[in-house]
């Protein structure tokens, strides 16, 4: 071993403490790049193979009803690879042991097995089996939510009729990787499922024979989307076609692919601060070791040592820790990063949704690493490299004594000498001081960062599930019902209050931005959903005209005052003029809102309902969801209690994962820069601490002397570590929306609290350490001089 190589050992061996401090920011920063950036191509990975290989459909069409002799017609369209007509239904489903009825969306599919557009995978049990109409297949998510198995039966409302399906086989669709209702924000697994049936079998017991409510398509890579898209709306307007839409628009894709953007977004993020904490902490060391070793510098230059020579052992040096710190983070995070994909089972329903790091992306994040480390070690090795033997020779000068501020301003006798020194020591070293201080102030943004999300699930809940939708059972109607359905509503077991909507599907235009949704039509005087703007001031319905969500009215570019253009898409498919009156705001999806008498008229139609927000006796839910299952006119029934707890138990489950590995880095980080900070004050200042306690100091003093300065820098750090944090949060917020949800920026102060509270626990161990080091300072090795 070269004798350069022995006294790197030495070095790292002397300065284990400050090594392992560092190497543990560098592993943190390593293993949340490692586990997002795995979990990122991992998912992504599983999304496209799934696709490809089932055959994942780009365009998507409702409509009411259309004969099957025109199938030939679309699938001429240029443009057009595959076509696929299908039924699909939504019905209430009776599952065995279950009081509440679920939702059940059935899916028509060939009787005999073959390659279709959306192909299932089979999880368990066989295809269905000609001519047996009970048989059905049943998505994996829903039978494991509810316990149902092979050979189960769960009883069905088709059409007005009470039916029996039998389960034969557990599938997956790439069409619900996400399977979730378009009013849910979290998978409601229990409630909520996608049964596939034969054509034959379905299409007899909703009178469709020989016709069709649904379309997908896939394309040819030479598609023009926009003219497919239109020409499958030209030829489906007849036939009720409620506008057709590419996979973009495809919920379970959306949220899908949101969730991926995110992640690649935080992979960035995240360990971009702890690599530019590590970076700081790596000069600040090297530039002190360097400035201990000037003798030593000088004596290998005379031995004939190069520049070069010099600079690489520093830098050897640092790819020590580094490496050391990249091995560690490696580990961790491809432990955390399969931890984390499987986690993603839990909600993405995939066939095999295989863990992939791969050797680019170790490579990747150990060059990420090794470049941030060398950028922060460049300026301390090349001010080794520039030192002329003769000034090494001789020690470094000493600082130049001046008077602070506190001195000049005469206030000095209001401080101890204690007090004097500490000040004294920061206004020398401000930049030093200044790292430290944005170290430290980091580590409490990243602790209000994990924080945050739960405030802003929190607050989401509040506003959206309790001042905007107050009321306990949503019903939707499987088609419009007249007038005369709000008295029967009223008649519904344990019902105090009803309150009929009517939504309308349609395309809203303004320029040439066009959006899809649906016209919701509320009672203006009603109390079971509110609509609030952003100050949650609640805002009433205007008589005429029609209010936005703040998120549609930006995607639409308009300004209360401005008309829009609404499309209808069902009906007479009428086309009208319709002026923005406000923008009300919500954050989870997107609408707008009418007079349901305005929408009514709008439609040219009577007291035509789509369904009824209902307050309900709790007592009397049992006898509530007896009825609705025995009531074909009802497609769908939603609590809101359950959407709460379901939401809370997802959201509490993800989030307490993420909070607690970002305190555990947000630790990392404060004790590692706090230790830093105060063990090379102990290096540098040791000769000054050593004559003080000979003099008389006692060593609650100088512990006083050498802490209190890294006390008063941790005190500046957490004002700026707050502002930082709610940067942090401001950015996640703006990045954290889109169409299907939005998050508010909103701090709580147990936030403060606890990001204060981690960092001052983290700073006071760390000055604990430091204290027992300093109880055990040799005073006359300190003393020597070299002189």
């Amino acid at each position: 071993m070269k004798a350069l190589d022995r006294k790197l050992l030495r070095d790292l061996l002397h300065l284990r403490g400050q090594v392992i401090a560092i190497m543990l920011i560098v592993a943190c920063g390593i293993t949340g790049l490692v586990t997002l950036m795995s979990a990122y191509h991992s998912l992504k990975l599983s999304q496209a193979n799934y696709y490809s290989q089932y055959r994942f459909a780009d365009v998507f069409v409702s409509l009411k009803r259309a004969p099957e002799a025109i199938a030939p017609q679309l699938a001429e369209i240029s443009g057009v690879s595959q076509l696929q007509t299908r039924v699909v239904v939504d019905v209430t489903l009776d599952i065995p042991g279950r009081h509440e009825p679920a939702t059940g969306r059935i899916i028509s599919i060939p009787e005999q097995p073959q390659p279709m557009l959306n192909d299932l995978f089979l999880r368990e049990g066989r295809y269905l089996e000609a001519g047996r109409r009970d048989e059905v297949l049943i998505s994996e998510a829903f039978a494991k939510a509810n316990d149902l198995t092979l050979g189960d039966r769960v009883g069905a409302v088709i059409n007005g009729r009470w039916q029996t399906l039998q389960i034969v086989g557990l599938a997956l669709s790439p069409e619900y990787v996400y399977e979730i209702r378009g009013t849910d924000l979290v998978p409601d697994n229990q409630r909520f499922g996608v049964i596939w049936m034969g054509r034959e079998a379905l299409a007899a017991a909703f009178d469709m024979q020989g016709a069709f409510n649904d379309v997908t398509l896939s394309l040819t890579p030479a598609a023009n989307m926009p003219e497919v898209l239109f020409q499958l709306d030209q030829s489906l307007e007849r036939y009720g076609g409620l506008g057709a839409y590419d996979r973009d628009q495809q919920l379970s894709h959306r949220f899908l692919t949101d969730e991926i953007d995110q992640l690649q977004v935080t992979a960035v993020f995240l360990p971009s601060i702890f690599l530019g904490i590590a970076a700081f902490l790596l000069n600040i060391v090297l530039s002190r070791i360097i400035s201990t070793q000037r003798d030593q510098i000088a004596v290998l230059k005379a031995f004939g040592y190069s520049n070069s020579v010099l600079g690489l052992h520093y830098f050897k040096l640092v790819l020590g820790i580094t490496f050391l710190g990249a091995a560690i983070g490696t580990g961790l995070g491809l432990w955390f990063g399969s931890s984390i994909t499987q986690y993603y089972t839990n909600f993405f329903q995939f066939p095999i949704l295989r863990y992939e790091a791969g050797a680019g992306l170790i490579l990747t994040t150990i060059g990420v690493s090794i470049g941030a480390a060398l950028l922060g070690a460049f300026t301390a090795v090349r001010r080794a490299i520039a030192l002329p033997p003769a000034e090494a020779m001789r020690p470094e000068a000493p600082p130049q004594f001046r008077p602070t501020l506190i001195e000049r301003w005469g206030l000095q006798r209001m401080f101890p000498a204690s007090g004097r020194i500490i000040l004294r020591n920061l206004e020398r070293k401000p930049m030093q001081a200044l790292l430290s201080m944005l170290g430290i102030a980091l580590a409490i943004a990243i602790l209000m960062v994990g924080r945050y999300m739960g405030d802003a699930v929190l607050y989401i809940i509040d506003v959206q599930f309790r001042q905007v939708q107050r009321e306990d059972v949503t019903l939707v109607f499987n088609e419009p019902r007249p007038a005369r359905a709000r008295y029967a509503l009223h008649h519904l077991p344990g019902v105090l209050q009803a309150e009929p909507f009517r939504s309308v599907a349609a395309r809203l235009r303004y320029e040439h931005r066009t959006h899809r949704t649906g016209l919701m039509g509320l009672d203006p005087q009603g109390e079971l959903r509110h609509l609030v703007d952003r100050q949650l001031r609640p805002v009433q319905l205007p008589p005429s005209g029609v209010l936005l969500t703040a998120t549609l009215g930006r995607m639409l570019g308009v300004e209360p005052g401005d008309r829009l253009t609404v499309e209808v898409l069902e009906g007479d498919r009428s086309i009208h003029q319709v002026e923005v009156m406000g923008l009300v705001d919500e954050f989870i999806g997107v609408a707008a809102y009418m007079d349901i008498q305005a929408l009514n008229q709008l439609m040219r139609e009577g007291q035509t309902i789509s369904g009824a927000y209902l307050a309900v006796d709790r007592h009397a839910l049992d006898h509530l969801y007896e009825q609705v299952k025995n009531t074909p006119a009802i497609a769908s029934m939603a609590m809101r209690q359950t959407t709460i707890d379901q939401f809370e138990d997802t959201i509490a489950a993800s989030l307490g994962i993420f909070t607690g590995v970002l305190v555990i880095f947000a630790c990392v980080i404060a004790f590692g820069v706090v230790y830093n900070a105060a063990r090379i004050a102990l290096s540098e200042r040791g000769r000054e601490l050593a004559t003080l306690r000979i003099i008389g100091f006692s060593r609650g003093e100088i512990a006083l002397i050498l802490l209190g300065e890294q006390a008063l820098i941790t005190l500046a750090a957490i004002p700026v570590g707050i502002a930082i944090g709610l940067g942090f949060a401001a950015l996640l917020a703006t990045t954290y929306d889109s169409e299907l949800y939005r998050l508010p920026f909103v701090v709580n102060q147990a936030t403060y609290l606890f990001a204060v509270g981690v960092i001052l626990v983290a700073t006071v161990l760390s000055g604990w350490l430091i204290r027992r080091q300093l109880n055990q300072l040799d005073l006359i090795a300190v003393l020597k001089t070299r002189e």
